[in-house]
């Protein structure tokens, strides 16, 4: 208990603690998580990220170059259909047009002649200077509204220029260009940009730290339950995990401390089963080579001592026999070898013949059994007559080795519906109460001083439970064990198990 209470100690530290120390296993876990989880999510949402930040980026300078595009078409327009008389008249024009442009501070109206230079600018500066953008060049050679976005090669800044061709009596006099630059535009996207980028960056934080939250809380139960296996398998039977999960995890750890306890338990019966064993096996043993060394030594003058001796040992190598018997069908029953052998028994037949056999052996030691039958049953059962006869035998002999004192056993054979009962009851002390819960439990043997190996009623129960039948074992009114046998007069599985064989 030392050992089991130092342990559970550890685990009480915190599960910060449990994390520090989790198994290698425990870790690879994390990191399959995160490269199967989380890195595709972060992938996506970084993919999804770049790909909103170049279509928003490629819907402002298309927006802004559509813009340019309808002031440059309506400018041209109305030059193109206003009546003017000369050039002189147009030239005014475009001066008076180009000083009233409300758009200035951001945009800049220029129009140029015939050879692509400027003669008209809201800037100043740029009279006389030749654009040479593609819009200029389109312009003129189309005659449709033509645009740009790149380097201006006059200023080498980053522009959107919108051009269209300017008429006058049906002569091509210029070109009318809007020009734009993206500094303003390109901090605009860029902020864009990093906004998006830092909800981004937000909603994976917000991700990854869930999903560590998330796969510590799985790690932990079951770097838990990998340390509690540890000490199991090392022999620290009955170790128990505090369960701090309210969950699937919770339930795992709940089945894990009940195995545990389990195995805690059948370790302890086991060794307590082969103690016994060992010393029920040396009792007869030490009989039988008592009795058989006295025998030798005799010179055969005291025929009651023979007879005495041969009797003895008689008995004890019964009983020698009964008990191995017993440990075969438990191995067998453990190994999933336990088998029944079908055919048609009648019941009544075979309880009556083992309850006269020992009516004599309970005779010889003044113990009266009396049997009571409901009625005659000729309606055969699909049962194993030899694992029904072992049954009957082994509960009779109980009835005489822990009730006997009564000096009184019942045994009843009725029918009830589709069903066999057999009742052997006794009028000895009874079982406990803090021992009747766990009487069929294989190595049990409880406050009882008898003789036994621990497993015949487990065995018993088994073969009545193949049967599709009960056994139950309580305690009588009026004092004494009563044996509650119930079998099926028709079991279709049975049936079906038999026809199979056939």
């Amino acid at each position: 208990m030392g050992r089991i209470s130092t342990l559970q100690e550890k685990f009480d530290g915190g599960e910060g603690d449990l994390v520090k120390k989790q198994p290698k296993r425990a870790i690879g876990l994390r990191r399959r998580w995160i490269v199967s989880s989380i890195l595709p999510v972060i992938t996506i949402l970084v993919l999804i990220a770049v790909m909103v930040s170049i279509a928003l980026g490629s819907n402002y300078y298309s927006s802004a170059r559509s813009a340019l595009e309808a002031k440059a078409s309506a400018g041209t327009e109305y030059f193109n259909n206003y009546a003017m008389t000369s050039y002189d008249e147009y030239y005014r024009s475009a001066i008076l047009y180009a000083s009233s442009f409300e758009s200035s501070e951001t945009i800049e109206l220029q129009f140029l002649d015939r050879d692509g230079r400027v003669e008209v600018s809201t800037r100043s500066l740029m009279v006389g200077s030749l654009p040479g953008t593609t819009d200029v060049t389109e312009a003129f050679s189309t005659g449709q509204i033509s645009s740009f976005q790149g380097v201006d090669p006059a200023t080498g800044e980053k522009i959107i220029a919108a051009s269209g061709l300017l008429k006058f009596n049906g002569r091509v006099v210029g070109v009318m260009r809007f020009v734009t630059a993206t500094k303003n535009l390109d901090s605009q996207v860029l902020l864009t940009v990093l906004i998006i980028l830092a909800i981004m960056a937000a909603v994976i934080f917000v991700i990854v730290i869930s999903s560590l939250l998330l796969i510590n809380n799985v790690v932990a139960p079951v770097a838990a339950v990998s340390e509690a296996a540890k000490h199991i398998s090392g022999g620290s039977y009955g170790y128990q995990i505090p369960n701090r999960y309210a969950d699937e995890m919770g339930e795992l750890v709940d089945n894990i401390n009940d195995m545990s306890l389990k195995i805690g338990e059948n370790e302890k019966l086991q060794s307590e089963f082969i103690s016994s064993v060992s010393h029920e096996l040396r009792t007869p043993l030490t009989a039988i080579n008592g009795w058989g060394e006295t025998l030798l030594e005799d010179d055969g003058s005291d025929p009651e001592a023979l007879h005495r001796g041969l009797s003895i040992i008689v008995k004890e190598s019964s009983r020698l026999t009964k008990m191995v018997e017993e440990l075969l069908d438990f191995s067998r029953m453990s190994d999933g070898r336990f088998s029944l052998h079908l055919e048609q028994v009648d019941l009544q037949a075979e309880f009556e013949d083992a309850v006269y056999t020992y009516h004599e052996i309970f005779k010889q030691q003044g113990i009266t059994l009396e049997y009571h039958s409901g009625g005659v049953y000729d309606e055969p059962i699909t049962a194993d007559s030899e694992r029904l006869k072992q049954v009957f035998c082994n509960v009779l002999d109980n009835a005489a080795k822990h009730g006997g004192a009564g000096k009184r056993i019942e045994a009843r054979l009725n029918r009830k519906g589709n069903h066999y009962i057999i009742t052997i009851r006794d009028y000895g002390p009874g079982i406990p109460d803090e021992d009747l819960p766990h009487v069929k439990e294989k190595f049990y043997k409880g406050s009882s001083k008898a003789r036994g190996s621990g497993i015949g009623l487990a065995v018993c129960d088994e073969i009545i439970r193949l049967h599709d039948g009960s056994l139950a074992i309580g305690n009588a009114k009026g004092g004494g064990c009563i044996v509650t046998i119930r079998l099926p007069i028709t079991s279709h599985r049975l049936l079906h198990e038999k026809e199979k064989k056939q």
